[in-house]
């Protein structure tokens, strides 16, 4: 027995969450004819694309995405209610819809962030300047501002770069003053730097002799390279502050310069 169309009302009810304006009931009824033909180009296309990804599978599965789990979506809502008893089946469908949009969002901000690192993974910084972008950041603590100032690029031959370095580097070379976020991001894409370089070259160098030693010269050469590279970075985006009519350099200055200009 073929089941039953959608009821005009229904359809009505949920079209109606799309616009302001009032639905006729002549429009309603031409709807559920209109939806029950998009199933029928719909369904065939996903059946098929289901079974070329698993030829054994004997439920219908959405070949394109790949969703939250139902089940566990459900329980942890539940696990979160505190005035009503159950969840229903169309609110764990939002929910999880409201995540899937939540993450497509999220990763978004952290792919533009790794593009201004001239980066092609996602690290934590990233992941905290997405949050922070979107308003969902938490401001660090004393306790984590201190353990800040303690981070550094370990610079092979040359020691630790750490963050009060480079804000007096700023002071010294650039005349201008410089956020602990700025030179912490400084320090992060400079290390990025170095590690693609290494990266690439294991990967393509055609020496004719084990590449660790161009590698061991390069970090070599990288103890050297290493302050003028910064130093030049903090000119560039003093300059770029001061046009601004700025009176210090912040992380937007920095994310903003070819680091490999």
């Amino acid at each position: 027995m073929p089941a039953k169309p959608y009821a005009p009302s229904h359809i009505g009810s949920v079209a109606s969450t799309f616009t302001t304006m009032r639905i006729s009931g002549a429009v309603k009824e031409s709807l559920v004819g209109l939806v029950c033909s998009e199933l029928d180009s719909l369904v065939p296309s996903m059946e098929q694309a289901t079974l070329e990804n698993d030829p054994e599978r004997k439920t219908l599965d959405d070949s394109n995405r790949t969703r939250l789990n139902y089940n566990r979506t459900r329980e942890l809502m539940i696990d979160r209610l505190e005035q009503v008893e159950s969840v229903g089946s169309a609110a764990v469908q939002g929910g999880i819809e409201y995540i899937e949009k939540f993450l497509a969002r999220l990763m978004r901000n952290c792919e533009e962030a790794a593009s201004r690192d001239r980066v092609s993974t996602i690290k934590p910084r990233h992941l905290q300047l997405a949050l922070n972008s979107m308003g969902k950041g938490e401001a660090a603590s004393e306790e984590d501002a201190e353990e800040v100032e303690e981070e550094g690029i370990q610079v092979q031959g040359g020691g630790l770069i750490t963050i009060p370095h480079v804000k007096s580097m700023s002071r010294t070379h650039a005349k201008m003053a410089l956020t602990d976020e700025a030179a912490q991001d400084l320090l992060f894409t400079y290390g990025d730097m170095v590690s693609e370089l290494e990266s690439d070259i294991r990967k393509h160098a055609n020496l004719g002799r084990d590449p660790m030693h161009f590698i061991d010269s390069v970090n070599r050469l990288s103890a050297l390279m290493a302050f003028g590279w910064i130093r030049r970075m903090l000119m560039k985006a003093a300059d770029n502050a001061r046009e601004r009519g700025y009176s210090r350099i912040d992380i937007e200055q920095i994310v903003n310069i070819d680091p490999f200009e």
